[in-house]
């Protein structure tokens, strides 16, 4: 199974770079955020200057996923680029060895899960500063096709599982706010009005 991201290199250094200046992160407040993506019919060119872009602004906004809404597009695509030091449990053991970063998710859904349930912290780039205790599944399975147009399949763990997680919330309209618990949200209320504040103004 071919995790790599090798054909992203067919796009040119500068079409990279005018594509990743002309997209910008969509904070909270955006309806964008709340859309749900469409699929992609076909892995054209545009979809790999997309997918690079993406992973350039993600790269460059130090996280470790986004998805299409995330920077104002509609197309059902995220990815993903967790560094190897960050791909631990609890035994200090590597979660995902055999995945290959980054990773895009072309049409994707989960197929299956276990029922243990990881807590653990989120953040999120359309949520600056704002931080979540989040239950996910530990393990999920996933069908996503690739750049190459291939179906391929993955079976994640840990904090790769939560990111696939948090980027599918994002495709299907979910966001952060969603998952907190009230009480969560009632503490983070002033942070998150001046978030949406913000965001409209920009709008």
């Amino acid at each position: 199974m071919d995790l790599r991201l090798n054909s992203i290199d067919k796009v040119s250094p500068l079409n990279r770079k005018l594509a990743a200046m002309s997209l910008s992160i969509c904070t909270y407040g955006n309806p964008i955020l709340r859309k749900k993506a469409q699929e992609i019919a076909e892995v054209t060119g545009e979809v790999h200057e997309l997918a690079t872009a993406m992973l350039e602004i993600m790269h460059k906004e130090r996280g470790l996923g986004l998805a299409a809404e995330q920077i104002g597009r509609t197309e059902r695509i995220f990815v993903i680029d967790i560094p190897a030091d960050s791909d631990v449990g609890e035994d200090d053991q590597r979660e995902n060895p055999d995945i290959e970063m980054p990773l895009v998710f072309i049409n994707p859904k989960i197929t299956g899960h276990t029922e243990d349930i990881q807590v653990g912290e989120e953040g999120c780039l359309s949520f600056p500063d704002i931080f979540a205790t989040v239950n996910r599944w530990y393990e999920v399975d996933a069908e996503y096709t690739d750049l190459h147009g291939r179906v391929q399949t993955i079976h994640a763990k840990g904090l790769l599982a939560r990111a696939i997680q948090h980027e599918l919330d994002h495709l299907d309209g979910i966001l952060l706010v969603d998952r907190m618990s009230h009480v969560k949200k009632v503490a983070l209320s002033g942070k998150l009005k001046r978030i949406v504040k913000k965001t409209k103004q920009a709008l």
